[in-house]
């Protein structure tokens, strides 16, 4: 019986292992295959020329293969989101773990959950037929396209993730913490924001990660909302992202063209990367401390 159990014990743990691996090797495999088509054309326009480059004409007759401004707008617009969405879905979170009746629980919780599972694509009709148009009516400009719809758009599209992962991790904190810190005399509030939310600090900063994420990385609805033009960015003015400009142009480029896509393709690679290295570097710190 034991000969059996361990057999079974190690049966799975082999499968684990082979998941695992596979899982590390389609994430070399991307890198290795972005690097490789992505080298070449940042090699023909020139490091400095791609990266800082304020000019983005890719079918021009003299083209320009300047994408600053697509990594300042990915840049600005993904902040814009966090702040907005991080304090929004944490309080929520903290409200319907610890505050929130059943009943108002149980519709909340599907309606977060209806949230999450609506397609980018319809995110950004909605965005394209309400948003766009108030933000125009609202600051009398010429286009409401731009990147405040795009910021107000991913910040939205973020609260899901925030949102779920910020109450699996404050309700995985122990209740006697709890019971330990009413019983010093503190108020539920106070234990709530000075007992629960910070012993469940790693996993509510594992919930901002995946809105970094989700923010960077989306694509479809924020080019509906942004007016998808290689602007520098501004806030009530049309722009482009990293994740829109190979987006919109994939489909009919060729030559140096699609080559530099690619290396677009690449810097966000990297630049997502970064982001969750720098992010991690200082959730262990925290952690240490």
């Amino acid at each position: 019986m034991k000969n059996k159990n361990k057999l079974s014990e190690n049966l799975i743990e082999g499968i684990f292992l082979i998941l695992g691996l596979i899982t590390v090797g389609c994430v070399l495999l991307i890198t290795v295959y972005l690097i490789i088509t992505g080298i070449p054309a940042i090699k023909k326009i020139g490091l400095i020329d791609f990266l800082f480059g304020t000019t983005w004409a890719s079918t021009a007759s003299e083209p320009a293969y300047g994408i600053l401004p697509f990594i300042l707008t990915s840049i600005y617009g993904t902040a814009g989101a966090i702040v907005l969405g991080v304090p929004v879905g944490f309080f929520t979170a903290v409200y319907l773990s610890k505050l929130a009746s059943k009943q108002v629980r149980f519709v909340m919780e599907h309606a977060v959950s209806l949230l999450a599972g609506i397609p980018s694509v319809v995110y950004g009709l909605v965005g394209m037929l309400i948003l766009v148009p108030g933000i125009r009516t609202l600051f009398d400009i010429p286009d409401g396209a731009s990147l405040l719809a795009a910021i107000i758009v991913l910040a939205v599209m973020i609260l899901p993730s925030i949102i779920k992962v910020s109450m699996t991790a404050l309700e995985a904190v122990p209740k006697e913490y709890e019971d330990a810190s009413l019983a010093l005399g503190a108020t539920p509030v106070e234990t709530y924001f000075r007992v629960t939310v910070p012993a469940a600090k790693s996993g509510i900063s594992a919930a901002v990660v995946l809105g970094v994420g989700r923010a960077i990385g989306e694509a479809m609805a924020v080019m509906m909302v942004s007016g998808n033009v290689p602007n520098m960015p501004s806030l009530f003015q049309s722009v482009r992202f990293l994740t829109t400009a190979v987006a919109s142009e994939m489909a009919y480029s060729s030559g140096l063209q699609r080559e530099a896509l690619f290396s677009i393709a690449l810097v966000l690679f990297f630049f997502i990367m970064l982001i969750n290295a720098t992010l991690n570097f200082f959730l262990k710190q925290n952690k240490k401390g």
